[in-house]
């Protein structure tokens, strides 16, 4: 034997004839390789499988947690008054932190719980023949050269030149996308053809749904088309969400505007005169109140809540900003099979000789009707053409149904399947007639033959029939005749057949003929089945005419998706006809960009520069390979578009890995899929997509108003502490109670707008433009004027208890007050950033009561309780202070009230501005 081939490198062995194969893969295509001869190889190639998923390690995941520079200063603040003995401060700084952590480690890991890991592509075992014996081996022991049997039901172990094959078919649809198993010969082939159209190739993870075949091992591991799409995966870029990229740039931000704001009242401090310890506790006093301590949690909790509104939804949300992503999103890139359609392929329309009927109903279950050109439904005993093509379709078929628990599946061809279906919507029992007809023989149906024949005798009176379903072209070549509706037959009028024929291909289905052998004629003696035997002759019944139909919401939820402002795509490995017959279904195809379609060979010939803008306006694009679907996607995203992709198919996991977020089907997608993607939804429908997208804007209006309603207040704090130290007076409120002040509120007040529901309207908005800051120009500014309203009535509070006889602990227990009571009544007006509070109901979300009750207990607590006295440094008040208290905070609530009317309005609301 020559030495082995240099797996290394590609090769087009669909290219090559099957007697250029021994010496191509140095093997034997009788007897095989020898046992020493495949163990060198396995030394040489490595096993047959991808690389797992690498493990992140607990301190990894952690360090990922706290990885925001705001967490960093509260660390080092942290660090700092533990040093200067303030432990109770330090302790309070530190859990702050830790319970961020805690949150966001067990909402990552309930996710990776769901979807358990990376499982391979590839079977456990495989017939394969050494030393000229069959004998199974761990697939993963597989080489180049390897000799490998294929029958239905096995999954395709490694990639293969198939080198004999009969009646093969194979479900290439999570390769390829191709919706329907394709047929396999041996031929060479041209050695430019996509993978789509290599039929004589068995490629590693595709599924084997008839036939049989033998084929030489070509390609093991990461040499194969899995393995190609394996490394593009891991080529993907692994993008920021639009959420942590503002997050992170808002947190650098504030985080030096913090840093420097404590610098300035340390310098200033010390330029005055003051002691250097008790200005550099001043400043971290500073520090600690400017930053909002609760931001990360609240982020962390309210995008939970939006994962744990997701799973009622039927999505398994994997990384917590993927929520908000889908809020951002400008583009959803689909796949279609089992992604807009069912995947499951549907006889939809029958001709006759004499008329067209209509079938009724989608997918496997038998439920629907058979109906003529008037509406009325069909009897088979009035139009025997009927009769005769259903009873074909149903007795020349190798496929069964089974049902379980309510749901309908094929065991067998998806086509094959289809047909039956659509006998039994005609009343037409596959058990009866299958009892009644019992088959002598069959002529299977190959790639060369293109057509299957199946002989039959009748149980009543012993009379035979060849019934024959396959390809029009075939069958024509060996009809003469055609049937009427009252059984007679007449000449074949060829040249309305092939009208027919054509007018439902161009709606994008399939056709397949049927015809028989009348009775007599000879066939009563024919007891083999071969070409020679069936001859010519035969009777054309009628076509039935099949696709993969749109699941039922598609178009409702590509239409709301498009109301929303957002773009829908879809990207497919099937051919254009049908990409392009769905597409008008489900409504991405229409009067003003029907020819909005590019196949993968125009993209091929399409110039990089070129592609960002066939991508923006182009609708539909088939036949595109793995390697196209990521360009697309990246093209997309040059143009500052935040892309959503799904699909099911290995062939979409580098696209939903590049993607803004990826979005796996989880019943029927690939784990492979399920991996790269942020999301997996546990019903494959498209229309939970819309769904996402609505949670994900609800979730990113939560993060905002919350932010909104806690930075006035965490300014406040700062320039407060920062006017004590200019002026040279007594710090309003102390270090201990700007903690208090934080945590509390964070808690009790502002995690309440993550229950927050949404808003009326808020699927009519345009998306948000992907560059928009987090926090817009009017918002800044209602930040810095509620920040100034705080900062006047809480200094006015202290200087006016002070001047009127209190002492230090009462006016700063009065000032700490205002803060608490102020953010309150500002959090109603932060429940609608754009309108009155007034409008959304005052118990649509009865947290808000819930917590601003929490709240005020725990304010009476610090107010009244000695203990509390003591730690806080606070005093009992009297009844006149919570009278001023309260209409500084009726005050500023009327303030904001009226800048929100004046300045935001229809300008700001994009609902309106539509």
């Amino acid at each position: 034997m020559t030495a082995a081939v240099d797996t290394g490198a590609p090769r087009h062995f669909h290219s090559a004839t099957t007697g250029d194969l021994p010496a191509l893969l140095a093997s034997d295509p009788g007897t095989g390789l020898s046992t020493a001869e495949a163990a060198a190889r396995l030394a040489r190639t490595g096993p047959n499988s991808l690389p797992t998923a690498a493990h992140t390690s607990l301190p990894v995941r952690i360090a990922r947690q706290i990885h925001n520079p705001l967490i960093y200063v509260l660390l080092a603040a942290g660090a700092v008054t533990a040093a200067l003995g303030e432990y109770v401060d330090s302790s309070v700084i530190l859990g702050v932190v830790l319970i961020n952590a805690v949150i966001g480690l067990v909402q990552e890991s309930k996710a990776e719980a769901e979807l358990a890991g990376l499982r391979s592509m590839v079977r456990t075992e495989a017939r394969v023949v050494r030393d000229g014996r069959e004998r199974t081996v761990p697939s993963a022991a597989l080489v180049p050269g390897d000799l490998v049997k294929l029958e239905a039901g096995d999954k395709v172990p490694a990639d293969l030149r198939l080198t004999h094959a009969t009646a093969l078919r194979i479900d290439e649809s999570a390769l390829t996308g191709e919706s329907e198993p394709v047929g396999k010969h041996v031929e060479a082939l041209p050695a430019d053809l996509p993978v789509a159209d290599r039929r004589n190739m068995a490629y590693s993870g595709t599924l084997v749904t008839a036939g049989s075949a033998t084929g030489l091992v070509c390609a093991t591991g990461t040499d194969t088309e899995l393995g190609a799409i394996h490394r593009l995966i891991g080529a993907a870029e692994t993008l920021a969400t639009p959420l942590t990229e503002k997050l992170a740039g808002f947190s650098r931000m504030l985080t030096v505007g913090i840093l420097a704001l404590a610098a300035v009242t340390f310098a200033v401090g010390l330029l005055r005169g003051h002691d250097a310890v008790a200005m550099f506790t001043a400043a971290i006093a500073l520090a600690v109140g400017a930053i909002p301590e609760g931001l990360p949690a609240a982020v962390t909790v309210t995008l939970a809540i939006g994962v744990a509104r997701m799973a009622r939804r039927r999505a398994v949300i994997r990384h917590l900003p993927t929520v908000e992503t889908l809020g951002s999103t400008t583009v959803i890139c689909t796949d279609k099979t089992g992604t807009l359609t069912q995947n499951q392929m549907t006889v939809q329309a029958v001709w006759t000789p004499r008329a067209w009927y209509a079938v009724t109903g989608a997918g496997y279950s038998p439920e629907g009707t058979v109906r003529d050109a008037a509406g009325a439904v069909a009897g088979t005993d009035r139009d025997h053409a009927l009769h005769w093509t259903l009873l074909t379709g149903t007795l020349c078929n190798d496929a069964s149904l089974t049902s379980h628990d309510g749901t309908w599946d094929v065991a067998g061809d998806p086509t094959e399947g289809a047909m039956i279906v659509a006998a039994a919507k005609a009343g037409l029992e596959t058990d009866a007639l299958r009892a009644r007809w019992p088959r002598q023989a069959t002529l299977t149906f190959n790639s060369e033959r293109q057509f299957m024949a199946t002989l039959h005798r009748d149980d009543r009176d012993g009379a035979t029939v060849v019934l024959v379903k396959g390809a029009l072209e075939r069958l024509l070549e060996r009809c003469s005749l055609q049937m009427d509706a009252d059984g007679t037959t007449r000449p074949l009028d060829s040249r309305t057949v092939t009208g027919a024929a054509a007018e439902l291909a161009d709606q994008g289905l399939r056709v397949l003929a049927t015809a028989l052998r009348p009775h007599g004629n000879g066939s009563q003696s024919v007891e083999r089945l071969d070409d020679d035997a069936l001859g010519s002759g035969l009777v054309l019944t009628g076509l039935q005419a099949m696709l993969d139909p749109p699941r039922t919401a598609a178009a409702a939820a590509v239409a709301a998706c498009r109301t929303a402002g957002i773009a829908v795509k879809m990207i497919t490995g099937d051919h254009a006809a049908t990409a392009t017959a769905i597409a008008r279904d489900v409504g991405l195809l229409d009067s003003r960009n029907a020819d909005a379609v590019m196949t993968g060979a125009d993209l091929a010939a399409l110039p990089d520069d070129e592609l960002p803008e066939a991508a923006q306006r182009t609708s539909v694009f088939a036949r595109v390979s793995p390697e196209q679907k990521l360009r697309l996607v990246a093209a997309l995203q040059s143009r500052g578009h935040v892309v959503a992709m799904t699909g099911d198919g290995v062939n979409d996991a580098p696209a939903l890995r590049q993607a803004g977020i990826g979005v796996a089907m989880g019943a029927g997608g690939t784990d492979v899929a399920k991996e790269a993607a942020d999301m997996v939804l546990t019903d494959d429908d498209f229309a939970t997509i819309e769904a996402a997208v609505e949670e994900g804007r609800g979730v990113f209006d939560n993060l905002t108003k919350f932010i909104t309603w806690t930075l006035p207040t965490n300014l406040g704090e700062g320039l407060v502490i920062l006017a004590a130290i200019m002026f040279g007076a007594a710090l309003p409120i102390l270090p201990g109670q700007i903690l208090w002040i934080n945590m509390t509120t964070a808690v009790a007040l502002g995690l309440m707008l993550a229950f927050e529901p949404k808003e009326p309207g808020i699927m009519t908005r345009r998306p948000r433009k992907p560059g928009q800051p987090l926090f817009t120009r009017a918002l800044i500014l209602r930040t810095a004027l509620v920040s100034v309203l705080l900062v006047a009535g809480a200094w006015w509070l202290f200087d006016w208890e002070l001047a009127h006889g209190a002492d230090l602990a009462q006016a700063r227990t009065a000032a700490v007050n205002v803060f608490v009571t102020v953010q309150a009544c500002y959090l109603f007006s932060c429940r609608t950033l754009t309108g009155s509070a007034w409008r959304i109901g005052a118990f649509t979300n009865p947290w808000i009561l819930l917590g601003v009750a929490v709240q005020a207990a725990g304010q009476l607590a610090l107010t009244y309780t000695p203990a509390m006295n003591t730690v806080f440094d606070t005093a009992p008040i009297g009844a006149d202070v919570w009278l001023r208290i309260l209409a500084i905070a009726a005050a500023t609530s009327l303030v904001v009230a009226l800048e929100k009317r004046l300045t935001m309005g229809a300008a700001t609301n994009p609902a309106r501005r539509r």
